[in-house]
């Protein structure tokens, strides 16, 4: 194992939900057409999930040079031929995640113009994720980045955990959206004490599919949290929200008034389901800002929990996220190693890593191989 996730936790195996892949090396080389593993990052630490990737399928990874120049501007250097090859090109998303795109972008570039046969993407983690839907006068960026990585020359793209899986229709490629849950589903059987005494939590009614599916396989129960805390001193109570608006409508045809919503307003924040006396396992795709999921922590120690965990793809983890989660009433996070996270494991000791380099490995093997990709989604249903 590399220095940098040596204390990730690696699934045994078989994988549970029959998710069996080959875990040997194994002689990429002679396939048909040749096999190219890059990793587009320049930083030294988004390397090493394309280091596991490459040594369990037995391959070097392909020389490239990736680098910031004086003016910031991204320099690309391909060192070895692709002409004809399958090209893969291992993205992970740094703390600059508009550096990490551009590094991807010119990258795929490269090898479009040096006639590679075709161009995948692995990038688990797909940024610009939660900009997927229109809000006010925003974009939808993640359409906007899909549009440009085929613009650039991907042809095949395999990701995971996807926020929305409805982003695969931004793309005019072939998406594989895999999936996390069989490894961190894994992590609670095998390292969660007594983990038959658990409930399964959705922070957010939002999240209240992920948590179902875990609960089901788990065979499980489970509690939804819903509303907000109630701030005594809100803007209602004092008045400064008097004297109340009135709707206008001096715009609108006489004969035509549009009825206005009822705004909404979220009630005092409650907890459906029995956790008292229970493990509470949070269950989220991406775990970043970190006060809703400290705020559902402090409400489950109310009402019971004497354990909290909380389970996530991604482990954005930005700021001071660290420090708040060791300070907290969360007693372990555990995430995949999707995103580099060694800093924040530094500052708290809290952070587990779940190593998925072997379903990643698996899908390249079985695309560059021209195998179905139907076996690495056994078992797994629509909602999911």
């Amino acid at each position: 194992m590399n220095e940098g996730l040596s204390s990730a936790w690696a699934p045994r195996e078989p994988l549970p939900e029959s998710l069996e892949v080959d875990t040997k090396p194994q002689d990429m080389s002679a396939a048909k057409g040749g096999l190219v593993i890059f990793t587009a990052n320049s930083h030294p630490s988004s390397r090493e999930l394309g280091k596991r990737i490459a040594e369990r399928l037995g391959v070097e990874l392909g020389k490239v040079q990736v680098y910031q120049e004086a003016n910031r501007e991204t320099r690309v250097q391909i060192e070895e031929s692709v002409r004809s090859k399958d090209v893969f090109i291992i993205q992970t998303v740094s703390k600059d995640v508009n550096t990490t795109i551009m590094e991807l972008l010119i990258m795929v570039y490269a090898c479009r113009t040096s006639c590679a046969r075709n161009i995948i993407g692995v990038i688990p983690y797909f940024p610009y994720s939660k900009q997927c839907k229109m809000r006010k006068r925003g974009s939808i960026v993640s359409k906007l980045l899909a549009s440009m990585m085929c613009k650039a020359g991907l042809t095949h793209l395999i990701t995971m955990d996807l926020h929305q899986k409805e982003i695969q229709g931004f793309f005019n490629i072939p998406v594989d959206n895999l999936r996390a849950s069989p490894f961190l589903l894994q992590y609670i059987q095998e390292e969660i004490p007594d983990y038959r005494n658990a409930v399964i939590v959705a922070k957010s009614p939002a999240s209240a599919k992920r948590a179902q599916s875990f609960a089901e396989r788990l065979r499980l129960g489970i509690a939804v949290i819903h509303g907000e805390a109630q701030d005594a001193e809100s803007d209602l109570v004092d008045g400064r929200h008097s004297p109340p608006t009135v709707k206008n409508i001096g715009a609108i045809h006489p004969s035509l008034e549009i009825p206005l919503l009822i705004p909404k307003e979220k009630p005092p924040i409650t907890v459906v389901g029995d956790v008292g006396g229970r493990i509470a396992i949070i269950v989220d795709d991406i775990i970043d800002d970190v006060d809703s999921f400290l705020a559902a922590a402090e409400t489950l120690k109310e009402r019971g929990a004497y354990k909290i965990f909380v389970m996530a793809t991604h482990g954005i983890l930005s700021s001071d996220a660290p420090q708040l989660i060791e300070e907290s009433a969360i007693d372990e996070v555990v995430v995949t190693n999707t995103i580099p996270h060694e800093i924040q494991k530094l500052q708290c000791p809290k952070i587990k890593t779940v190593d998925i380099s072997m379903i990643l490995s698996e899908a390249i093997r079985r695309i560059h191989n021209g195998e179905s990709m139907s076996y690495l989604f056994r078992n797994i249903g629509m909602d999911d």
